[in-house]
């Protein structure tokens, strides 16, 4: 039976965690222990009560999420952070958090597979921070209908803004919040971006800079990672695994 550190080694490793200067507090990595042993692993996009409850309900003793549970610490142990580590401690349900490692990974990231999703080739890095690439840059020969009705496909919820190329070059792809993407498409050799969420005033950069921006939600563009870091994880300890899915339509 494989251990906890045996998985968090494998995901340390294949990750790359400690390469990425994340957000100040995200604290990639093991962030709840258990007692050690692990029969199953889970997978979710958001650490908080609900998604910890199925975890522990479905079984799971190694959670792996995309947003982990510190983003401001230090914050003391009350209310629904309490009710959060209870639910793991009592599940006997460690918790491990990957955030911009998990995006930029050329083969099991976000935005690797958001372009994979799409019969594209993720060739190129964008978005460098610190050395490592966020996002992927893929070339395209796809017409401007087509990524949209594609898009739609694939996603509940896709705002379309098109105002730059019919037939784009190459298509940038953002998983999560895109708005630092959107100044580096020049740079980048393109006017498109495939996102999840932008802030209001992005609208009018688009008309104004002739951008075509998808916009396919948050949440719904970051549960590639955690799923493709899961299934691997299970191929290669032989343990069952399991996708944690929650309403979130953000």
């Amino acid at each position: 039976m494989p251990t906890l550190p045996d998985l968090v080694a494998y995901c340390d490793q294949r990750t790359r965690r400690t390469s990425y200067k994340d957000a100040p507090g995200a604290f990639n990595g093991l962030q709840v222990a258990n007692s050690g042993r692990v029969t199953k692993i889970g997978a979710a996009v958001d650490a908080g009560v609900a998604p910890f409850q199925k975890a522990v309900a479905a079984g799971v003793d190694f959670l792996i999420v995309h947003h982990g549970m510190y983003w401001d610490m230090p914050r003391p142990i009350t209310g629904p952070v309490y009710d959060r580590v209870t639910t793991l401690i009592r599940g006997d349900c460690a918790l491990y958090s990957n955030h911009l490692p998990l995006d930029g990974h050329p083969q099991i990231g976000n935005n690797a597979l958001l372009a994979k999703q799409l019969g594209l080739k993720p060739a190129l890095p964008f978005m460098i921070r610190d050395g490592e690439a966020i996002g992927r840059l893929a070339p395209s020969t796809l017409k401007r209908s087509v990524l949209r009705t594609k898009l739609k496909a694939l996603y509940p919820r896709v705002i379309a803004l098109e105002y730059g190329s019919p037939t784009p070059r190459a298509i940038a792809f953002c998983s999560g919040s895109g708005n630092s993407a959107v100044p580096e498409l020049a740079a980048a050799g393109t006017d498109t971006l495939v996102t999840g969420e932008l802030r209001e005033e992005w609208f009018n950069v688009a008309q104004e800079q002739k951008l075509n921006l998808y916009l396919c939600g948050h949440y719904a563009t970051e549960v590639h990672g955690v799923r493709a870091l899961a299934a691997e994880l299970a191929k290669k300890f032989r343990l069952p695994w399991e996708f944690i899915a929650t309403e979130n339509p953000l």
